[in-house]
């Protein structure tokens, strides 16, 4: 096993953005590949590591940048000011999330019918967004994401199948967005799933979250089982048919 990482750079529109991106050399030919969603701060150091975990099961890792190059954010305050756009404005989450897609495909180790996109937090919100416009990927995987869809006059069917990994005691996901959220996907004629892991909060899968009056705690129990979760997924869905 020889994982190679870099990183590369790319635009969505005016914007210069730049993912990070894993595989395993020593494996021959194209591979499926799996985009990977930062939380609020920008792409970081955990969505890399991740990356380099996926490589190591024998697929391609992208860490998505949303933001652009070198931004990130070193507070909560900064954080929030930095996604509070896309919040604003979801379309811009699917235009930059489109723009990765597209360097994946066009990437020589990646078989580009065989990607699948993931998220965690703010990210998790990005990757359901995306499955939300139709797009014909594999699948998503939501880590402690937010659930709250975005306005719609005219919702489309969702091709992807969804996994969605949510910590019970998340304050900043109620039950009443859960809800919501199932029906929707049950509307959109979506293959989806949901798993709840009691005593858990949001961000659980961070092993630097750690303030309970926030309501961001790792949970490792969580972690390891919603990681073994996504493992059996992606070996589902790229599973040929």
């Amino acid at each position: 096993m020889a994982i190679i990482s870099n990183t590369v750079s790319y635009l969505e529109g005016d914007v210069l953005l730049e993912g990070f991106f894993a595989f395993d050399d020593a494996i021959q030919g194209q591979r499926p590949a799996v985009l990977i969603n930062h939380a609020w701060a920008g792409r970081d150091e955990f969505v890399g590591e991740k990356a380099k975990k996926l490589a190591e099961l024998g697929y391609l890792g992208f860490a998505v940048d949303m933001y652009g190059k070198g931004v990130l954010g070193a507070s909560a305050d900064q954080n929030s000011k930095l996604m509070q756009p896309f919040m604003e404005n979801r379309q811009l989450i699917s235009q930059r999330m489109k723009a990765a897609y597209n360097v994946v495909k066009l990437m020589p180790w990646v078989n580009d019918k065989q990607i699948a996109v993931m998220g965690f937090c703010f990210g998790g919100l990005c990757a359901l967004d995306f499955a939300r416009t139709g797009i014909d990927i594999k699948g998503v995987i939501s880590f402690h994401g937010l659930l709250g869809a975005p306005q719609c006059d005219n919702p489309t069917e969702i091709k992807a199948k969804i996994l969605a990994l949510h910590g019970h005691d998340d304050p900043m996901v109620p039950v009443s967005q859960v809800n919501a959220f199932q029906e929707e996907m049950t509307q959109a004629g979506a293959d989806w799933q949901f798993h709840t892991f009691g005593n858990t909060m949001h961000a659980f899968t961070n092993p630097m979250a750690n303030d309970p009056n926030f309501g961001t705690v790792y949970q490792i129990d969580a972690d390891q089982r919603s990681w073994k979760l996504t493992v059996s997924f992606l070996s589902e869905i790229f599973t040929p048919s």
